[in-house]
């Protein structure tokens, strides 16, 4: 029988074991006929119908006891479509052929993934709802060049690797397939066949959306349609534009019933409008993409293209962005590049190699957390999470990424012993790979994205975080923002200090002044400060109730008065007293209690104030936007500064750190006549003593290095910011 394949090629299509399914399978021409071969696992008869008409056109035969249906079938009709009608044991089916069809991967598409420079790889890898040649279905396309075969697996052929087996185009290492009858809502996964002979189940890299932990499966989404940046949403980005940034874990912002996840819907409800009325102007969200460990926050992912599950489908996460716009917030991403975990089912090891990662324990695993690290050398993987840098910004219309851990992507030796790590090409300790993927990313997102922002979560003294970087390599990273963690450390270690102490600790505080224009920075008071036995930011604070309230009142408003972008985690503005827990919602209940409620309005009046008045942002990452007054009061512990706007107006701050009223205070002042408080954290509605001012008028009497200055009381553990009446 002509149309009989040999019993090696038999076999090895019974074994999923065929490296070209392809080129037996579906129809082909033989000097024969046409004959088509169908590989159909359970199937007790097929037949070949005229697609169009549904006319028989010929019984496949089956090849000895296999699931191998073939035969010879009128030429004509069948290439102009045919459908097999396939009898199961209780029911039968019309299904077309995957096997009919051609490749789906463009040739430009091909050529750019395999030099790994598709700026959006995304719209060809993954899953593709579709229509092909008038059939509907799903084109699949996965990376996973060193692979003996791979098969799309799932609900729709009983997650039998046999069914359908990919096409592999050599060029770029990438499988593909047309699966007809598949669409949105189904799920799948990929079944691999390493070079070990392992046979791997992996989830697609590129999944839109992924069954809930501790399921694996990965589902069919259609690719969300690009949204525009609006011009005042890219304005409120800006180096010169107010930011006060909310971080939010969205698992544990609130619960109902003291257990269930809020979802991305009742969130849009409930949060958005929370920090509106709270006055921030972002959202910061520790990572939404998929993770299979709730205890990793987010920061294990193994879907990346994924919102995750916990809280609804990528429609409903799309719904939340747009509620949060429509509120006039941004939303930032916390975005996680620079490792990945280990499940089995995510890219480790992905087609049975180190495809992802580097293969080098010393380069590629991370002994403080157990995971994997990219292997940045790899163009491929360089385009994969640049891609979806853009695809998050793109098609979801997020305002930001920050960006984790910076610092262990810059540095071979990061957190390892002499020895255990590998120096690069030219014998230092910098990843050369990463940076330049650094530099990538960022080069792409101003150019597709611009408006937009990157934010550096980098804790070292690295150069030019936030310089632009160069067209062919060299400059700075071309991040737009960095966190300012050498200040967060160093005012959090002052304030946990008995204020009796502090004047021995001055330079804690002035010192950060001699590099805050260094890089445009975002002061930082994050989730990393409440966890791990390290308190609640109440609980930092010294001394008996109320100077716990009054210290950390008097913190945020000198945050707020300090030079850079303002970022507060969730519950530390009402004074959350025990450390966060991602398992349990937040106690809201404790605004009940006046000195939380007090706290809580503070913060709304500073994200007002610090909103309304231009010299407290407009210039926070240029020199000329700080002036000191007030830097060598060392015995009181007395501090005082000048933001400037660019037209000239002013904003004073004067911060006692002490609990010990200053009345008498003379303060040079940079104007004069009168001036006026337009915060004070000592106000009684805030929890304070009511220790207070109203208007302060100058005298000729130079102070401080100004010709005017006026007698003021600076209030215990307080912050006064004052303007010209």
């Amino acid at each position: 029988m002509p149309t009989r394949l040999p019993e090696s090629e038999l076999l090895a299509l019974m074994r999923a074991e065929h490296p070209d399914p392809f080129g037996v399978l579906g129809p082909h021409e033989t000097n024969e006929g046409l004959c088509v071969r169908a590989l159909l696992p359970g199937a007790q008869a097929v037949g070949v119908v005229h697609a169009g008409s549904g006319d028989p056109l010929a019984m496949l035969q089956r090849q000895g006891d296999s699931a191998l249906f073939t035969a010879l079938v009128p030429a004509a009709p069948a290439r102009l479509g045919y459908r097999l009608h396939v009898h199961w044991d209780s029911h039968t089916q019309l299904l077309e052929d995957p096997y009919r069809f051609g490749p789906m991967l463009g040739d430009t598409d091909v050529w750019l993934l395999a030099e790994g420079t598709h700026l959006r790889p995304w719209e060809q890898l993954g899953a593709h709802p579709t229509q092909v040649l008038g059939v509907r279905g799903t084109r699949f396309a996965v990376w996973a060049p060193n692979a003996r075969r791979v098969s799309v697996v799932g609900t729709f052929n009983n997650w039998d690797g046999r069914r359908h087996m990919m096409r592999l185009r050599r060029e770029c290492g990438v499988w593909e397939m047309f699966v007809p009858h598949v669409g949105v809502g189904d799920a799948y996964e990929f079944e691999v066949l390493a070079s070990d002979a392992k046979v791997l189940r992996k989830a697609d890299p590129y999944a839109r959306s992924t069954h809930l932990r501790p399921a694996t499966a990965c589902v069919v989404q259609p690719l969300p349609e690009p949204v525009a940046l609006p011009r005042e949403r890219a304005a409120a980005n800006a180096r010169e534009a107010p930011i006060s940034i909310y971080e939010v874990h969205l698992g544990s912002w609130r619960r109902k019933n003291g257990f269930e996840w809020l979802s991305y819907r009742e969130l849009a409800d409930t949060l958005v409008p929370y920090a509106k009325e709270m006055g921030f102007t972002h959202l910061e969200l520790l990572p939404v993409t998929e993770h299979p460990f709730d205890g990793s926050w987010g920061y294990q992912p193994v879907g990346l293209y994924a919102p995750t599950s916990r809280f609804g489908t990528p429609q409903d996460f799309r719904h939340f962005v747009q509620a949060a716009h429509a509120a006039g917030l941004g939303v930032i991403l916390d975005w996680v590049p620079a490792h990945f975990p280990t499940d089995a089912h995510g890219l480790a090891r992905f087609d049975g190699t180190a495809l992802y990662e580097y293969a080098d324990p010393r380069e590629g695993f991370h002994n403080d957390w157990n995971t994997l690290i990219f292997n940045w050398s790899r163009t491929e993987v360089r385009n994969y999470l640049v891609g979806n840098a853009l695809y998050w910004l793109e098609r979801y219309g997020i305002d930001g990424l920050r960006v984790d851990a910076v610092a262990s992507m810059l540095y071979r030796d990061y957190s390892r012993a002499p020895g255990q790590w590998v120096p690069n090409a030219q014998g230092g300790r910098e990843n050369l790979e990463a940076i330049d993927f650094l530099r990538r990313m960022n080069r792409t997102v101003g150019t597709e994205r611009p408006g937009a922002i990157t934010i550096a979560e980098e804790s070292t003294s690295f150069p030019a975080v936030t310089q632009p970087p160069g067209e062919h390599g060299g400059g700075g990273l071309g991040f737009h923002y960095k966190w300012n963690m050498g200040w967060m450390n160093d005012t959090l270690e002052y304030a946990r200090l008995d204020p009796l102490y502090r004047q021995h600790h001055h330079r804690a505080i002035t010192f950060g002044l001699m590099y805050a224009h260094s890089e445009n920075f975002v002061l930082p008071f994050s989730h990393d400060e409440v966890v791990h036995g390290k308190g609640s930011m109440l609980g930092k604070m010294p001394g008996d109730e109320w100077q716990k309230f009054a210290g950390l009142r008097n913190l945020y408003a000198y945050q707020w008065a300090y030079p850079g972008k303002k970022l507060l985690f969730m519950g530390s503005e009402f004074g959350q007293r025990a450390e966060w827990n991602h398992d349990r919602g937040l106690d809201w209940h404790l605004l009940e209690h006046a000195p939380h409620e007090g706290l809580r309005r503070l913060v709304r009046d500073l994200n007002n104030v610090y909103r309304h008045f231009p010299a407290l942002y407009e210039q926070d990452c240029e020199q000329a936007g700080f002036q000191w007054l007030v830097h060598d009061d060392v015995q009181q512990s007395v501090f005082a500064f000048v933001r400037w706007a660019k037209d000239g107006a002013c904003v004073v701050a004067v911060c006692n750190f002490t609990p010990v009223a200053r009345h008498g205070y003379r303060l040079g002042l940079p104007a004069a006549g009168a001036w006026r408080e337009i915060i004070n954290t000592d106000q009684a509605v805030y929890g304070g003593s009511g220790v207070g001012n109203g208007l302060a008028n100058t005298e000729p009497e130079p102070w401080h290095g100004q010709m005017q200055s006026a007698v003021i009381t600076v209030p215990p553990l307080a912050t006064v910011m004052w303007v010209r009446a």
